[in-house]
């Protein structure tokens, strides 16, 4: 074994490195500019220029697909909004809700970033949401700071634990003032606000901008201003940057995996000891990020998502709703949750629908009305081997 791994980093010291600096294509990575998206930086600069006057400006929901760019626009402004003010009290925080996992998690994200006192500050677990709360709100009333929270994949939050955080947020500032907090929700979905409290509706009053999606063009230009940045000269040539620009572009013109692409094949090119990316790395970069991309997709689920694709993958040749159900129901009976009505049960389906992990196509058996035909899209087996990770459904194993 230590002759293999000792083998790898021969190959490697030996080899020349093709990155120059590989963080350019991080997802954390911020450009200096940030290309087809001056619009949307302006719209968001105008939202939030209140502040640099010691106003509490507008909420702001940002929409769109993802790698339209919203988050890279968010962090941009947001920076540029701390070199400009003025204001001693200005903080800012960034926290994405589906990479905290739970509601205490993004709290504790937040109240780090504010900096509260050492006997304040929020352990990693072991209080009550509303003490993590009352102690930011404090700490933001007694140092009368004017906050903009930054709060990514904010459905996720919503979807998973409910609206009352946010509706505590909105509804907070009376008893913060001369501080405040400005919420800049990001969301991939459009249709986020339907499922909120109309209290919160009403408190949130918030300004939306939509984030196109880039085309392929666009694409093209970004990759090859970051190729630059990233690469050693001709790693990366035209035609490696129009095949991952083609590949991205052909879903929905998403920046953040062609970025992605890009990085994963220079790194298999360099492990192959390549002097330059070709097709075969992109390719391979490919297939790992579909992989790659169901897993993760498949871990970051709610319990009850879980639950129901267990379900579904009990059904090699697909299921109707009400086999389904029963199937559902008993696995939830075994790992000790409520079931959830029929209604929401089907309501999560088209969640499932979306993200690509399974198919519920609407099937018509003529005078006995239609059903839902539900067909399990990805590897039974690669499935139930992830879930089976989660503690609460190791006990089905």
């Amino acid at each position: 074994m230590s002759k293999g791994v000792d083998e790898i980093f021969r190959r490697a010291k030996e080899g020349q490195p093709l990155f120059v600096e590989r963080n350019a294509l991080s997802p954390e990575y911020v450009p200096d500019r940030l290309p087809f998206r001056d619009e949307q930086a302006g719209a968001v600069a105008e939202v939030l220029a209140p502040v640099l006057h010691d106003s509490k400006p507008s909420n702001l929901l940002l929409y769109g697909k993802t790698g339209t760019g919203k988050t890279a626009v968010a962090r941009y402004v947001i920076s540029r909004l701390r070199k400009e003010a003025e204001i001693k009290q200005l903080a800012t925080a960034y926290v994405n809700t589906r990479l905290a996992n739970t509601e205490y998690r993004t709290l504790a994200l937040f109240a780090d970033a504010l900096g509260l006192p050492q006997e304040k500050r929020i352990p990693f677990t072991g209080l009550a949401i509303g003490e993590v709360m009352d102690r930011i709100f404090e700490h933001i009333r007694l140092t009368e700071a004017r906050v903009v929270l930054v709060l990514d994949e904010i459905d996720y939050l919503v979807k998973t634990f409910g609206d009352e955080t946010l509706y505590k947020f909105t509804r907070s500032n009376e008893r913060l003032s001369p501080g405040f907090v400005a919420l800049v929700g990001i969301s991939n979905d459009l249709k986020f606000k339907e499922g909120l409290d109309p209290r919160v509706l009403s408190s949130l009053s918030e300004e939306e901008i939509v984030f196109p999606p880039y085309t392929v063009d666009e694409l093209r230009e970004i990759l090859t201003a970051r190729a630059k940045t990233a690469f050693r000269p001709g790693v990366a040539s035209p035609a490696a940057i129009n095949l991952c620009a083609a590949i991205a572009g052909s879903e929905h013109g998403d920046a953040r995996r062609a970025i992605d692409l890009l990085r994963i094949a220079g790194e298999v090119a360099e492990r192959e000891g390549l002097r330059e990316i070709d097709d075969t790395c992109i390719r391979r970069a490919s297939d790992k990020m579909e992989h790659d991309r169901v897993e993760e997709a498949l871990r970051s689920l709610p319990i009850q998502n879980k639950a129901i694709l267990l379900a579904v993958s009990k059904f090699k040749s697909g299921t109707n709703t009400g086999e389904l159900y029963l199937a559902y129901a008993n696995i939830c009976r075994r790992i000790g949750i409520e079931a959830l009505t029929q209604r929401r049960v089907s309501g999560i389906l088209a969640e499932l629908d979306l993200l690509g992990l399974i198919e519920a196509s609407v099937v018509s058996k003529g005078r006995r009305g239609r059903t839902k035909k539900i067909q399990l899209l990805i590897g039974s087996e690669a499935l139930q081997k992830t879930l089976l990770e989660d503690a609460a459904l190791a006990s089905l194993e």
